[in-house]
């Protein structure tokens, strides 16, 4: 809440007044020459009417702008402008503030403010910005611009502003009712009982129901009981989970809006508290030319703030990883077998020479996922209708590159390495049906 001087400017109204004033003059002075008074007389008028207008606008008693602290990228973000003036004939007011370019397209928004039914005199109007990018952005200045009854006269005021947002991973999947459905109904908190038995580790004998896997079945037992006995087992826990980040150039490219990165951090802290809740321990790895961010496991659902504010220190750079750095640090931390889940992006084969390298090093010790987001652009383009040369080109640069594309996925499943190339709204969903499958096999421990 502050308090400013506001000073009066005339309008466009005021403006496009004047000038039609001057052709005026002009035909007075030359039909009536010793009328050329009434001209300046009409424009002192003019100006004076901008005065009184802008009196009648009232000056500035109090204003507002509510920024909420925190925010998750690619999430609504409401801002709301309040102020107040000391007339209740002002018109037409306008708030425009300066902020960090990651909350609006060239770092400017504006918010129109209507009156309160109740109070004439107080005005209040509100914007919702999307944050395309993670940090913490400022909102540093503020305009406010309001009219007189005659909208001739504006008065505007302006000031800094020191509110900060602190825009951080975004969430909207683990708080969906879907996981939190499947999470509840779920044996363990991780596998759904729609079979009885699932796991590798043997943990009991219990009477054959139909619809369970007859290769459970203990013929020994059965035999000796005269009845027919399935295993049950118990799914592993304490499994060491890696969500490793590429961030460099690739990753910063936007796919609807967001950058590849912050889709992969989603989709990953979705997959790590579904983690957590089953029983498993968690940890971020984060790098480009080096790496960057290195978190503990942390082995409690109760702490997964943790792991959301390490994924908020994921920087964004400009520059290509080190691959072989990277993940030769990353393996060098790991004591026991793990499954190691990498967010990368690749242009072309040659390219991920060096990525396919230092994967396959992985691959003998861990468990080795690899997770890439579908190029919609790339595939839209290949499959245009070629209506001239230059989309038929397109076309077909668009299809090569999806064929070289093809080409790394293939050799990285044939070093043993489980691909995952998926839309940015449906990587989630197959990232957890992964990790399950993953689990389930027994193949971490």
């Amino acid at each position: 809440m502050s308090r400013f001087s506001a000073p009066i400017v005339p309008t466009a109204r005021a403006a496009a007044l004047l000038a039609l004033a001057a052709p005026l003059a002009l035909v007075i002075a030359a039909v009536s020459p010793g009328a050329w008074v009434i001209a300046p007389l009409l424009g002192l008028a003019l100006v004076l009417l901008v005065v009184v207008d802008g009196l009648l606008a009232g000056g500035l008693e109090s204003w507002d702008l509510l920024v909420p602290a925190d925010a998750e990228v690619g999430d609504p973000l409401e801002l709301v402008a309040q102020a107040r003036v000391r007339s209740r004939l002002a018109r037409g007011m306008d708030c425009a503030f300066s902020c960090d370019p990651r909350l609006a397209p060239g770092g400017r928004a504006g918010i129109a403010l209507a009156p309160l039914p109740d109070d004439g005199r107080a005005w209040r109007g509100e914007t919702v910005l999307e944050p395309a990018r993670r940090g913490t952005c400022a909102v540093d200045r503020v305009w406010l611009r309001w009219t007189g009854p005659l909208g001739l006269g504006a008065r505007t005021a302006q000031g800094p502003l020191d509110r900060a947002v602190r825009v951080r991973p975004n969430l909207s999947y683990v708080r969906s009712p879907a996981l939190q459905t499947f999470l509840r109904d779920a044996q363990f908190g991780l596998i759904a009982r729609r079979m009885r038995g699932e796991g590798t580790q043997f943990e009991a004998l219990s009477e054959y129901q139909p619809g369970m896997d007859r290769r459970r079945i203990d013929w020994k037992a059965s035999a000796r009981h005269v009845h027919l006995y399935a295993k049950e087992y118990e799914t592993e826990r304490n499994n060491q989970i890696v969500f490793a980040f590429d961030c460099g150039n690739a990753m910063c490219e936007p796919v609807a809006g967001l950058p590849r990165l912050d889709r992969a951090v989603s989709a990953a802290l979705a997959t790590a508290y579904v983690g957590l809740r089953g029983g498993d321990r968690v940890s971020l790895f984060g790098f480009a030319a080096r790496p960057e961010v290195a978190t503990p496991f942390v082995g409690d659902s109760r702490a997964f703030h943790l792991l959301q504010q390490a994924a908020a220190g994921l920087e964004y750079r400009a520059e290509e990883p080190n691959f072989t750095l990277a993940l030769a640090t990353l393996a060098a931390r790991l004591q026991r077998r793990s499954l190691i889940v990498l967010f990368s992006e690749f242009a072309d084969p040659i390219g991920a020479e060096l990525m396919i390298e230092s994967i396959g090093r992985l691959v003998s010790r861990h468990v080795v996922l690899f997770v890439t987001l579908a190029d919609e652009e790339l595939e839209t383009l290949s499959t245009a209708r070629p209506d001239d040369l230059e989309v038929l080109s397109m076309a077909v640069g668009a299809d090569q590159l999806l064929r070289q594309r093809a080409l790394v996925t293939q050799r990285l499943r044939q070093i043993g390495v489980d691909v995952i190339e998926a839309r940015y709204d449906t990587v989630s969903n197959r990232l957890i049906d992964a990790y399950l499958r993953i689990k389930r096999s027994g193949a971490i421990g």
